[in-house]
């Protein structure tokens, strides 16, 4: 196996902006507003197509059944099956982002057939003025918020937060969310899932119609009182080795991840399972199997299982693992 590159999946929201072209320098189709790009999914709603080497053009679902735990981990094969766990994107956001939730496994597995949505959010760029929805005020009650909703009253529900670059948000299924001002250049990971309730949208409209809520889901899934938690650069632990420094942003259930800033040469052993590098910022090299390759800020490599890789250069990287 080698490190594969998948084609970007871009994808257009009324949300979105140029903030992929302007700040990571991709090559946007047309003139539109794109607020997503889907860097590695085996979700059918996005699929993902490698775009180097001998694989080109395979889709990530076809050398996932092909090459199973060759490709991903033996432990992965036995704790998920066929279901490839993780979904790693880019977001813009120059425009309120619609109020939503997300469910847990249990609930998502048993009513949408599909993973519950635990996800994290990684600030690579904020403006000044950049503010969150996370979180319900600790005040409202379950009592309250349908009272409030059931009126389409949706005033002071909300807790708001603002948010700088390198914060890093942990935004567990049940924890309400979404944007209110500013613009915000995110790295989401999260697990392999497309399902999101949608409970308050501004009342915008979509080709002159306002887009669907899911009230009623929302409440079955949402968790009162639920606090978010935020890091920042600041107050993270940090590690020298070697070269690099290295951040941990999170040891969870459903992943793990790590923030590495690399100036000079780090030598990242290989690990039982596979990893994905989101490359942040920066440019530089990776190297494995004696095959070179030139990395820069927004593109992303996924790492095959047992696969050691030597990085060089100046790099902000989120590594992210099971």
């Amino acid at each position: 196996m080698y490190l594969l590159k998948f084609k970007k999946n871009l994808v257009e929201k009324i949300w979105g902006g140029r903030g992929f072209e302007i700040t990571l320098g991709f090559q946007l189709p047309t003139d539109e507003l794109y607020g997503e790009s889907w860097e590695v999914s085996c979700h059918p709603a996005g699929m993902s197509y490698v775009e180097n080497g001998e694989l080109e053009g395979k889709s990530l679902e076809d050398i996932f059944k092909k090459y199973g735990k060759e490709l991903v981990g033996e432990e992965i094969i036995e704790k998920y099956g066929e279901k490839f766990p993780l979904l790693i994107k880019y977001l813009d956001i120059n425009d309120k982002l619609s109020v939503q939730v997300h469910p847990s496994d249990e609930y998502a597995l048993r009513v949408e057939k599909e993973f519950g949505k635990s996800e994290v959010w990684y600030v690579m760029e904020a403006s000044s003025d950049a503010k969150l929805i996370l979180g319900l005020k600790k005040e409202i009650t379950s009592e309250i918020y349908k009272e409030k909703v059931d009126k389409k009253d949706f005033s002071g529900l909300f807790n708001e937060v603002r948010v700088k670059k390198g914060d890093f948000i942990d935004v567990k299924p049940g924890v309400v969310h979404g944007t209110l001002e500013g613009s915000i250049l995110i790295c989401e990971i999260q697990q392999n899932s497309d399902t999101t309730y949608r409970i308050y949208d501004f009342d915008r409209e979509v080709n002159g119609v306002k887009r669907e809520l899911h009230l009623d889901k929302a409440m079955d899934v949402i968790e009162f009182g639920k606090d978010v938690e935020i890091s920042s650069e600041a107050s993270r632990e940090k590690i020298k080795v070697q070269d690099a420094t290295i951040e941990e942003l999170i040891r969870g259930e459903y992943f793990s991840i790590d923030r590495l800033l690399v100036d000079g040469v780090f030598q990242d052993e290989s690990y039982k399972n596979f990893k994905i590098y989101s490359i942040l910022d920066g440019e530089g090299k990776l190297k494995s199997n004696e095959i070179e390759y030139e990395v820069k800020k927004g593109d992303t490599y996924f790492i095959p299982a047992n696969t050691s890789v030597t990085i060089s250069g100046k790099l902000e990287i989120m590594k992210s693992y099971i």
